[in-house]
Parts: structure tokens; C-alpha cells; sequence
């Protein structure tokens, strides 16, 4: 077996760009309903700024360091490993214009029209030009850069036109008699687009045609209207955007609060160093020159021609335009057999443990629970982590009511989640101002566990209740985001949760748990234990096998241990969604791995971990990928399962997924992103489609009872 890491493993980052380009694969798909093919669109733009934002910032910096970086990205160099994303995401680039190229003729003959400046018809004329007057003008921020000492900062979330001015010359006498024309001179502008319209306006109908005009293409066509003060030859606007490193640098002051720390370097994000800088391959070369000079930007640094338009991310919210023939039809989160949203949820739960596979099922049994308790004279405190929230929380109101009615309320709130860090802040100023305890985690450490704990004194005894989840506390994200959450009163659990909160207290004392999994102390030993006991029983000849769904797979010893267990013989079955760097099915290495990523309408987000346990399978749900940060550097949570009745739901669901034949691409090294492929006579099989069958079906099977 190879020791070579460049043999052994996959690059995190292209295994990553291999994730995104199945998100394009989406929407390239002609049997995906049109506009959500457009909003796959969106999705994968989106997900290429937060890569470039993040993972790309960090190896730039790398790079530009002086060191090669070998021993950290795996036997290649920074240098080269930013030349190498450069030129796949330029490829991606283009597949996204081939694809919505492909997207709007399909559009066309669904009789919606998209426009651009030249393609305006009388019809549409006053409707423009007023929509412009009265929403578009009054917050344009347009500048001329000329005369300027310093060049404005750009933002790297906002879209912008690059305007170039060509003067009209003055006509000039020689001493030959002769009219000579001066040399136009040339001013540059730029224009900020707005962010409160949505990008995409719908036009008035008409001839029983929809159309729709780009909001970069409704201000190009009232260009004249912006700049009419000058006297100019010739006007053009070309789009352009920059991505900055997303990199916080906390300030070390002792004196400031954590608040305040992460506030101030929120703020500082802003004049991150520039990572990329998209461009309309058709702008003309002196404009795209002034612009990159200006802006301090290497042409070889980052610099990607792009198509007309950039931002892509604001397709996710493209009109429905009332055509749900084109969308994805709803399906309504089911119910959980046995539970109900109208008796009390303490009560049902005192009996016995519930699994919410949200967004199959419906997610509003965690606000119930949380309201319940913010009620509920027994209960008297409730504690819970929090990373990402919802744009206007419920978890929060209803923390809040809670603490209104006495309870005392403990909150541990992650103000480092990325990109989240703004709102995370504006909502610990609101609950400290209600009287909520905050927590803001432990240094080095983020906190990812996903984890609830409510005290109540039941007969003049204490009695816990609480869930724990492999996904975000966030009601928006729920109904698209794939997880499993374990409503429970086991005692002994709580007992294991509590002791979590007393860590984030004082977390110089190291707890010992009896049942949870916890990063980052026991998380990469337990695991490694689980998987040594299917090698020991593959060695004497049991059943062995592991069963592993999660969102990414890159830490390398944890995969040499995977690799180790396929060498004795254990069967292992990967769901990998996004990063996977253990490369399956080679000989003498990992010949007994499958790995496969199912990309479909909801995003896979659900870890779940299945050992055979030799026929009497041991079941986990977990926060936690297979990730050196989530092993080693987070606060991370994994639950056992001992209901059977749940353990039988999570063991059936991941089966269903691992026969899934529609959506479901074999992870390889060469990122080819092959299909399963359905044997002769195979029926499709779309595995969340089957999934949420399961649970209906289930759900008819007790009504039949």
C-alpha cells in the first residue's frame, strides 16, 4: 500500500470544487424543473464566494508566505495548488455560462423573456425609466475615479459597473490651417448595484409573454440619465466583483470583551486582501487595465473573465413568476408518528425518545418544545448552543419568553460561525439586554455542537429534558437542510449534556462521559475504537461492516484507519455530500469502500455512523464530520442511539439513500462525478423522494392500527 499522501488522498479543495460542480451538474439537468435549475445556478455561484472567501484566501496566503506548504495540502506546493483551482474554476466558469445559456432558450420557449438594454420595447420603456426614477436612483452610489486620491473600497459581496466615458473632442486649428481632433479624453466611473431590489425585475407582460430584465441591465439602459451632466462621445458598463480573504484577526486586547473583539474584526473584513477579481471577458482592455492598476491587483493573481453578469448567487432568489410547472412540487414536512403539535411535548417525550428527520418531518416540534418550556411553571432553566440562526429566530423569542417568565436561560452563543458573525452578534446584544446569560465559547475552540438541555423539578425532583441534533437550531435552513434531531429525557444523557455546559463554564476541567462522544478530547479515540473492533471482528471471520453518512471526509489519519479496516476485510459504505479526499476501490488500499454524494433538492447535512457491532449495530448521530476541525478543534457532539424503533429509522433511511440511482455520483480521484448507473430493469429510485415515502408510510401504517 502506497505511503505516498499524493496517492492516498484527494485535495480537499478540488474534491471540494468537485462538490460545487455536481451543484452545476443540477443544473444542467434537464429533468430538473427549469427555475430550479436557475436556482442551482445561484447555489453553485454562492458556494464558489464562500470557497474563494475562505479556502483559496488561506492558500494564497500561503503562498505569498515564502513557504511551499507541502507538509500541510498533502505533497503540493501553495503556489502551484492556486495555479491548479485557478484554471478548474475558470473551466467551471465557463460550464455555468454553457449551462445558462442552455437554461434561458429553454426559458424562451416557456414563453419567459429575459431583456437587456437593447431589447427594450416601447412597451417597457415607461415602466423602466419610472421603476428607475422612483426605486433605483435614489440609492445608486456612483462615483467618478479620475480625480481621486484614493480608490473607494469595493465590497466583495456587492455586484458593480465598470463605466467608461469617452469625451467628445475639441476641434483644433494647426498652423496649417488644418482641423486637428484632440485626443478624447477618458473619465471611469464605477456603480455600485443595489442590493434592496431584487436583481431580477419582473417586466409587465405582454403578447401572453412574461419578461424580465437584469437590474445591471435596467441601470445600462438609464446610463444617460446618470451621467447626463457630462458631454461624452461614448458610454459603456461592464460588470465586475472582487472577492475579499475572509480571514477574522481577533484583536488580543484583554480589555475588550469577546463581543467587542469579534465586532471590530467583522467590521475589518471588509478591506480584506482582494483573492479574486472577476471581469466581462468583453470589456475593453485599457478600462479592465485602470481598474486592476487602481486596485493593486496582479493580472495573474485571481483575475477570471467571467460573462456579463456576475453574482450569480441572486438566481437562488429568482421570481416564481407563478409558474409552479416549473418548480419543484411542495411537500409538506410531515407529521412524527406519536407526537403532536397540540398536547404537551414534555409529556410525550417523559415516555419515550423521538427522532425528527427535518425537513421530511416537520422542524416545528423544536420550537413547540422550546415555547413549552419558556411556559411551563416546573421548568426552571433551559440551556442550549446556538451557531447559526434564522434572519428572525423563533429559537430566540422563544429563549427570550422564557426569560421573561423566570426560567433561568443559558445561551452558548457561537460568534465565529462564519459568515453568521454579524447576525450572531446583533442577536447576543438583544438577549443580553432581556437578562439571557451568554457564553461565548472557550479560546481555540469553536463550538458546533448542536445541543438543548431544560431542567424541571417534577414531584420535588430534578428531571431533564432536551434534544440533540446534527444540523443548525435555525427554522429557515430546516426546510432545505437535511438532519436528524433525538428529542430525549434519557437521564444519563442529560447527565453527559450538562456536564458539556460545565465545560464551556470552566473548561480547564476535562469531563469524562459515560454516553455522548465529545471534540475535541474523545471524539477521534472513540471512533478509532468503533472502527478496531470491526477489524477485529473481520479478522475472526464476523459480520463487519460500517455504515458513515456526513457532509466531509479530509482528515487523513481517520482515513488511514478506514483504509486499514477495507484492508481487513470490514465493508464500508460512505454518503459523502461534499469534501471527500479517501479515494475508494483501490486495490490493496480501499478496495471494501464505497463512497458516493447524493445532490438533490434538500442538502444532504445529516451525520449518522453505523457500526455492525457484529449484527447488533451500534447507531450515532453527531455533529462532527471527519474533519481535523471538527476531531480535534471544535466542540463537537455525537449521540448514541438506544430506541430501536429509531435506530431501525436511521439504519432503514441510510439504506434508502445508498439505493438511490438518480441523484446519487461515485466519489473518485479523477472528480469525474459519474452517475450510479441503473442495472438493466432497475427501477428508479430518487432517494429523498423514497425517504420521505418512508415516513409517510409509516404514518398511514399506525393510522391503519
Amino acid at each position: 500500500m502506497s505511503t505516498d499522501s499524493r496517492f492516498r488522498y484527494i485535495d480537499r479543495e478540488k474534491s471540494w470544487l468537485a462538490f460545487n460542480a455536481r451543484v452545476l451538474q443540477e443544473a444542467a439537468d434537464e429533468s430538473v424543473p427549469l427555475l430550479e435549475r436557475l436556482r442551482f445556478i445561484g447555489i453553485f455561484s454562492n458556494n464558489l464566494d464562500e470557497f474563494f472567501r475562505v479556502r483559496f484566501a488561506a492558500i494564497r496566503r500561503l503562498s505569498l508566505s515564502g513557504q511551499t506548504g507541502e507538509k500541510i495540502l498533502g505533497g503540493i506546493s501553495a503556489q502551484q495548488l492556486v495555479k491548479e483551482i485557478t484554471e478548474i474554476v475558470i473551466k467551471q466558469q465557463a460550464e455555468s455560462l454553457r449551462v445558462l445559456n442552455t437554461i434561458e432558450k429553454e426559458l424562451v420557449k416557456q414563453n419567459i423573456i429575459i431583456i437587456d438594454e437593447n431589447e427594450v420595447s416601447e412597451e417597457h420603456e415607461h415602466f423602466i425609466k419610472d421603476f428607475f426614477i422612483q426605486k433605483i436612483s435614489p440609492e445608486l452610489v456612483t462615483i467618478i475615479l479620475n480625480d481621486l486620491a484614493e480608490f473607494p473600497l469595493l465590497k466583495d459581496t456587492s455586484g458593480y459597473l465598470a463605466v467608461k466615458l469617452v469625451m467628445k473632442s475639441e476641434q483644433k486649428s494647426s498652423v496649417l490651417g488644418l482641423i486637428k481632433k484632440a485626443k478624447p479624453e477618458v473619465r471611469y466611473a464605477i456603480i455600485e448595484i443595489p442590493k434592496n431590489t431584487n436583481r431580477i425585475v419582473e417586466l409587465p407582460n405582454k403578447d401572453g409573454k412574461q419578461y424580465l430584465i437584469m437590474l445591471d441591465d435596467l441601470i445600462r439602459y438609464n446610463l444617460s440619465s446618470i451621467f447626463n451632466i457630462f458631454d461624452y462621445e461614448s458610454i459603456s458598463a461592464h460588470m465586475i466583483k472582487i472577492t475579499r480573504d475572509a480571514q477574522l484577526d481577533i484583536d488580543s486586547d484583554m480589555s475588550k470583551s469577546m463581543l467587542e473583539k469579534i465586532a471590530t474584526s467583522v467590521k475589518d473584513r471588509r478591506i480584506g486582501e482582494p483573492v479574486r477579481f472577476v471581469y466581462d471577458q468583453h470589456i475593453e482592455k485599457d478600462t479592465l487595465k485602470f481598474f486592476l492598476s487602481k486596485m493593486g491587483i496582479d493580472a495573474s493573481d485571481g483575475v477570471i473573465p467571467g460573462g456579463r453578469y456576475h453574482n450569480r448567487r441572486d438566481y437562488m432568489n429568482f421570481p416564481n413568476l407563478g409558474r409552479f410547472d416549473l418548480l419543484y412540487p411542495p411537500r409538506v414536512p410531515l407529521p412524527v408518528e406519536g407526537l403532536s403539535l397540540d398536547g404537551s411535548i414534555l409529556n410525550k417525550i417523559a415516555q419515550k425518545d423521538y427522532l425528527i428527520n427535518a425537513p421530511f418531518q416537520s422542524f416545528s416540534y423544536l420550537i413547540k418544545f422550546l415555547r413549552e418550556a419558556a411556559l411551563d411553571p416546573k421548568v426552571t432553566s433551559i440551556k442550549i448552543t446556538l451557531y447559526r440562526l434564522a434572519k428572525n429566530s423563533q429559537i430566540i423569542s422563544s429563549l427570550i419568553n422564557a426569560a421573561k417568565n423566570g426560567k433561568k436561560v443559558t445561551v452558548q452563543i457561537e460568534l465565529q460561525a462564519r459568515f453568521d458573525e454579524a447576525s450572531n452578534i446583533s442577536y447576543a446584544e438583544q438577549m443580553q439586554q432581556e437578562g439571557i446569560e451568554l457564553i461565548f465559547g472557550i479560546k481555540g475552540l469553536k463550538v458546533h455542537s448542536k445541543i438543548c438541555l431544560i431542567d424541571r423539578i417534577e414531584d420535588g425532583k430534578l428531571k431533564r429534558y432536551g434534544f440533540i441534533s446534527t444540523g443548525n437550531f435555525n427554522e429557515s435552513t430546516a426546510k432545505i437542510y437535511t438532519d436528524l434531531t433525538l428529542f430525549t429525557s434519557h437521564q444519563q444523557i442529560l447527565k453527559d449534556v450538562s456536564k458539556i455546559f460545565d465545560f464551556f463554564d470552566v473548561n480547564y476541567r476535562i469531563h469524562r462521559y459515560k454516553h455522548l462522544i465529545v471534540s475535541p478530547h474523545y471524539t477521534r479515540s472513540k471512533f478509532y475504537k468503533l472502527i478496531d473492533r470491526e477489524i477485529n471482528n473481520a479478522i475472526m471471520g464476523r459480520p463487519a461492516y460500517i455504515n458513515l453518512k456526513m457532509n466531509s471526509i479530509s482528515d487523513h489519519p481517520m482515513i488511514d484507519k478506514l483504509y486499514e479496516a477495507s484492508n481487513a476485510g470490514v465493508k464500508i459504505k460512505l454518503q459523502v455530500r461534499g469534501i471527500c479526499s479517501l479515494i475508494p476501490g483501490v486495490k490493496g488500499m480501499s478496495e471494501n469502500i464505497e463512497a458516493v454524494s447524493i445532490v438533490d433538492y434538500f442538502l444532504e447535512h445529516t451525520r449518522s455512523y453505523i457500526f455492525c457491532n457484529n449484527e447488533d449495530p451500534e447507531v450515532y448521530i453527531s455533529s462532527a464530520d471527519f474533519m481535523t476541525r471538527n476531531l480535534d478543534g471544535r466542540v463537537e457532539v455525537a449521540c448514541p442511539i438506544y430506541d430501536d424503533s429509531i435506530k431501525k429509522q436511521i439504519i432503514d433511511t441510510f439504506n434508502i439513500g445508498w439505493k438511490g440511482n438518480v441523484k446519487a455520483r461515485y466519489h473518485s480521484e479523477k472528480f469525474e462525478n459519474n452517475y450510479r448507473i441503473r442495472a438493466e430493469g432497475e427501477p428508479i429510485f430518487r432517494a429523498q423522494h423514497e425517504t420521505y415515502n418512508y415516513y409517510k408510510e409509516r404514518l398511514e401504517v399506525l393510522h391503519k392500527e
